[in-house]
């Protein structure tokens, strides 16, 4: 069992230790990588898998919501519209965009997280995802933040989807920005009194960036910090979102209160029974 929608991971300087695509490979579950052309050939040399080339357009276009311009990484925002339109020329209704530091996806129930060596729970989330009309993006939440003492419902309604999301492509937004991209798109969605989905049941296994090398490590917070990040967001939604010193570093502080109300709107009637995917566990 494998998704039905094309899954991208966008890649930068992580062609030695793509932790997604290993993940994705113990699943049987097929993807493409999105990747800069100067690294084309080092990721080649170590994947099998189709590897599209980000055209220089994407950058050149790329709104970072910012007045730096070239003079520093554009962040992965530009790829990331480079995948939404491959998948929507290719006749597609969604696609998946994950990032290349989820060292693996698991199943949490009944307060235990399994490993999923299959690609089921991303079939459920899209099944799931397409019964309603008003959802344009849903994803995984990360392992780390629901913990197996916490009680915590199957899924969140109205909240940001970071690193690993299911994306409709008719949907009328862009990503943008340099930095808080997955933020800023989910609060552009709920602005608009759409809704978001955010699956607990099924979980990635998303890597602190600041923890690799590659990705945005090296350019952005080595040199700089969180602050810039987390301003960005204050500044383009100012009405939710504010800076705070937490953790001993600057993060960003969105109050997603004002979005409980948007509701979600049911297309398809829900299955009678229990559709387990035909999940089981193995014990060592």
């Amino acid at each position: 069992m494998t998704p039905r929608y094309p899954i991208f991971i966008v890649s930068k300087g992580r062609w030695e230790n793509m932790l997604t695509a290993r993940a994705l490979d113990s699943m049987g579950v097929p993807y493409r990588l999105i990747v800069e052309a100067a690294e084309r050939d080092l990721y080649a040399a170590k994947y099998s898998c189709p590897i599209h080339v980000l055209p220089q357009s994407y950058l050149d276009d790329y709104d970072t919501c910012d007045e730096l311009g070239d003079s520093k990484s554009k962040g992965p925002g530009a790829a990331r519209n480079y995948a939404w339109d491959l998948s929507t020329e290719e006749g597609f209704k969604r696609h998946w965009v994950m990032d290349d530091n989820i060292d693996a996806f698991h199943y949490l129930n009944r307060n235990k997280k399994w490993v999923i060596r299959s690609g089921k729970t991303l079939c459920a989330a899209e099944d799931f995802t397409d019964r309603y009309a008003n959802v344009p993006i849903s994803g995984l939440n990360y392992y780390s933040f629901c913990k197996r003492t916490d009680a915590v419902p199957p899924f969140v309604a109205n909240t940001r989807i970071y690193s690993c999301l299911l994306i409709e492509n008719s949907a009328p937004y862009r990503w943008r920005g340099r930095y808080n991209e997955d933020t800023d798109l989910s609060l552009r969605v709920l602005k608009d009194g759409l809704c978001t989905i955010q699956f607990n049941a099924f979980l990635c296994g998303k890597v602190t960036t600041q923890r690799m090398k590659g990705g945005n490590t090296e350019e952005f917070y080595k040199g700089e910090g969180t602050l810039p990040k987390s301003q960005m967001i204050a500044d383009l939604h100012p009405d939710v979102a504010k800076v705070a010193w937490r953790f001993n570093r600057w993060h960003h502080k969105v109050d997603y209160r004002p979005f409980k109300k948007n509701a979600l709107i049911r297309t398809v009637d829900v299955p009678n029974g229990i559709n387990d995917y035909g999940i089981y566990e193995v014990t060592p």
